[in-house]
C-alpha cells in the first residue's frame, strides 16, 4: 500500500472522530449550564426571590442562560 492511502485513511478517521465529538461537546455544555442555572436558582430561592426550584426551571435556565432565568422568574410570579 502506498503512503497516500494511509494519509487518506487517517484524515477520514480524524473527520469521523470530530463529527462524533461535536454532540458530546454540546451535551457537556448543556449539562454544565444546567448545573450553573440550578445553583443560581437555589441562591435566589435562598435569598427569598421566590423561584420554584424544579427541573423544568433548571433546564430552562441551563438552556437559555440569563434570559432563561428571567423567564423562570416571570413564570414563578405569574403562577
Amino acid at each position: 500500500m502506498s503512503i497516500l492511502s494511509y494519509v487518506v485513511a487517517f484524515a477520514v478517521l480524524i473527520l469521523v472522530l470530530k463529527i462524533i465529538a461535536l454532540p458530546f461537546k454540546i451535551a457537556i455544555k448543556f449539562i454544565i449550564n444546567s448545573i450553573i442555572g440550578g445553583i443560581i436558582l437555589a441562591i435566589c430561592s435562598f435569598f427569598g426571590v421566590g423561584i420554584v426550584l424544579n427541573w423544568w426551571m433548571i433546564v430552562l435556565t441551563g438552556l437559555f442562560g440569563i434570559p432563561g432565568f428571567a423567564i423562570a422568574v416571570i413564570i414563578t410570579m405569574l403562577i
